[in-house]
């Protein structure tokens, strides 16, 4: 009998110890996202006042002017993250790689640090730098330049999404650099010896070396800064004072989805916002993974 018991408990340990993550995952995960789906096909002003309309907010996006200047912003933002933060992530990585360099360890820590310390920080933080009168970067170019003229960062819907960008790579450089260090010592130094047997030069080393070699986590710290691009939110939306910035020069997808669900009301069509937002960064992440070779069609 107390054979057959503990036959029975070892079977059933696995479903028990799961039941707590299922649960929250039904609760808070699935549940959503079916409603949300739901949502968006409904016109809704409010939680209780609903429409069925099918996929008329769907459609509506694609003539939505708006809503095009935020997939525009957004674009622009996730191209530059990817252009210039991404090779300045694997520049530093090389630099703390080099095994001539002294106190490694302070500096891989003192580059990292500025991601443990949140969006919200950051943005209060760089909005008061980006200030036009008062602020750090306006009185470092009055000293260099040696003009009285204030830069209105903020202020001008031409240097709104610059602003931004140097705000993220301050934030994210070393986040991404951490990836890049991981897998730079991972390379096997023997593949160096041999280039350099062969007369293989430190640039036709690291053409040849060290991108195939750290080619898979390239392409996964792409993926994952193109996601995190077109998830943008707290970052602009508080250094720009809870707005959108002039003319709409930093209306993200997600600010805009936040402000049709939760200040205008219109659950439907932020949840048709949404869900266009989830589908297009799926496919601009396989299409990464495809061009890259990384996903196989025959595989």
């Amino acid at each position: 009998m107390k054979k057959k018991w503990f036959s029975i408990q070892s079977r059933l340990a696995p479903y028990i110890f799961l039941t707590h993550f299922m649960l929250l995952f039904l609760i808070f995960t699935l549940f959503p996202l079916l409603k949300s789906l739901a949502l968006s096909l409904y016109i809704t002003n409010g939680p209780k006042s609903q429409k069925f309309v099918g996929f008329e907010n769907f459609i509506f996006l694609f003539d939505d002017p708006t809503f095009h200047k935020a997939i525009w912003n957004t674009m622009i933002y996730a191209i530059c993250s990817l252009g210039v933060q991404l090779p300045l992530s694997l520049g530093l990585a090389l630099l703390l790689n080099s095994r001539f360099l002294k106190a490694r360890n302070f500096f891989r820590f003192s580059f990292f640090s500025p991601h443990l310390v949140g969006q919200v920080f950051v943005a209060v933080l760089f909005a008061v730098i980006f200030m036009p009168k008062f602020g750090l970067l306006n009185r470092t170019l009055h000293a260099v330049i040696d003009t009285t003229i204030d830069t209105k960062w903020l202020g001008n819907p031409d240097l709104v999404m610059p602003a931004l960008v140097m705000t993220s790579l301050w934030m994210y450089v070393g986040f991404n650099m951490i990836y890049f260090l991981a897998a730079l010592q991972s390379v096997d130094r023997e593949l160096y010896e041999v280039a350099q047997v062969d007369g293989a030069g430190p640039v036709a080393q690291f053409r040849h070396v060290t991108l195939p070699s750290i080619k898979s986590v390239t392409v996964f710290v792409g993926v994952l800064t193109t996601i995190g691009s077109f998830q943008l939110f707290e970052l602009p939306y508080v250094m720009l004072g809870n707005t959108s910035g002039p003319d709409n020069a930093g209306l993200t997808v997600v600010i805009y989805l936040f402000q049709n669900g939760f200040i205008s009301g219109y659950l439907g069509y932020a949840s048709a916002i949404g869900w266009s937002l989830t589908v297009g960064v799926l496919l601009i992440s396989l299409l990464q993974m495809r061009l890259t070779g990384t996903w196989n069609s025959k595989d």
